[in-house]
């Protein structure tokens, strides 16, 4: 997943000629191992300089009956405060004002578990400045009525997003008169947010707070005599908040349709919708299409996923048009009769 998005930036650097430098959140469990991966790895070749990491903050977890857990007898059991904790996180490590102070005022958003997004889109960029906007979001339709995916939704004038767990099973139900589901906008985590939009939010006596929301999980923690327990079943409460609730704060807000093929295909799961190997398949439609636009017609099966395996990495193209552009220009001949990696 690293990979993958760090060769969209790095060809995002190169079609555009600009730095982009990446910044990326990490929480305290994983950090460590994150930045040696990177090391490992010598920043896919970005430079150590452009890559960024800042820690989550963490909130304590509690349980049914509103008492702080404790993962030993000197340290409260805690957990990460949600993807929305990314924006004092910005500002508590610094690099809110190292943007600031290099001339940086988009933030592309996204999550690091969608290799299909688009890092640095263009026309959403566009769109969002064009607006003056403070922050724009994408959107897909709906699947289907149960799809984990937050609901855009007005509040009288005011946008919001509504988490698929938050939203009544009433509400999502809801049918339009020709049949399509009322509440269709989803939410799939890439928005753009302007940096003094996040100034803003996390300045010092701002009105602007971002609430937290509830999630009932098993926790790992001791008992009153410190013996650790065993978790088979939710016991707590953690909290966390999410990115969205920033947008009714926002002016100007965009919403933008885009496709799944072309930004959402998440790895969430282990097997089925929204695993390693959707999102494969994903990939290789996407990489067909592509090639279909240059005559290159792949045999495919009846889910239109091509026979024989194809990559195409980021590096030779991230888009239809970054791809036709070099498929056009270097021409290259390729036996499509067996699996194939175009870089």
């Amino acid at each position: 997943l690293f990979q993958v998005l760090a060769e969209k930036i790095k060809a995002s650097r190169k079609r555009f000629d600009c730095q982009l430098p990446w910044y990326i959140m990490t929480s305290h469990a994983n950090h460590e191992a994150t930045v040696s991966f990177f090391d490992q790895h010598e920043y896919f070749g970005l430079g150590e300089g452009t890559v960024k990491f800042f820690r989550q903050g963490r909130m304590p977890a509690i349980d049914f009956d509103g008492r702080i857990l404790m993962d030993s007898k000197g340290s409260i059991a805690t957990s990460p405060d949600g993807h929305g904790g990314a924006l004092r996180a910005l500002d508590r490590s610094g690099a809110l004002a190292e943007m600031k102070s290099n001339g940086i005022d988009l933030l592309s958003y996204f999550q690091v578990d969608n290799p299909h997004v688009q890092v640095a889109d263009p026309n959403f960029l566009g769109f969002h400045i064009q607006s003056d906007s403070e922050m724009s979001s994408k959107m897909l339709p709906k699947a289907y009525e149960k799809e984990k995916l937050g609901h855009f939704c007005l509040n009288g004038n005011r946008l919001e997003v509504i988490e698929y767990s938050d939203m009544p099973d009433e509400l999502i139900s809801l049918r339009d008169k020709d049949g399509s589901l009322l509440f269709l906008a989803g939410s799939v985590a890439i928005h753009v947010v302007s940096v003094p939009f996040i100034e803003k939010i996390v300045a010092h006596g701002s009105p602007i707070s971002l609430p937290f929301h509830k999630a009932v999980k098993k926790i790992a923690c001791i008992d009153a005599d410190g013996v650790p327990q065993q978790v088979d079943t939710p016991n707590g409460v953690k909290f966390e908040m999410f990115v969205f609730d920033a947008l009714p704060f926002a002016k100007n807000s965009v919403i933008v349709e885009t496709t799944r093929l072309g930004d959402f295909s998440p790895v969430k799961n282990a097997t089925g919708v929204d695993s390693a190997d959707s999102c494969r398949k994903d990939q290789q439609k996407l990489f067909a299409s592509w090639l279909a636009q240059e005559g290159v017609n792949l045999e495919v099966d009846d889910e239109g996923v091509p026979v024989r395996a194809i990559e195409i990495s980021p590096l030779f193209g991230y888009d239809q048009d970054s791809f036709s552009e070099a498929w056009k220009s270097k021409m290259p001949s390729v036996d499509f009769s067996q699996d194939v990696y175009i870089a």
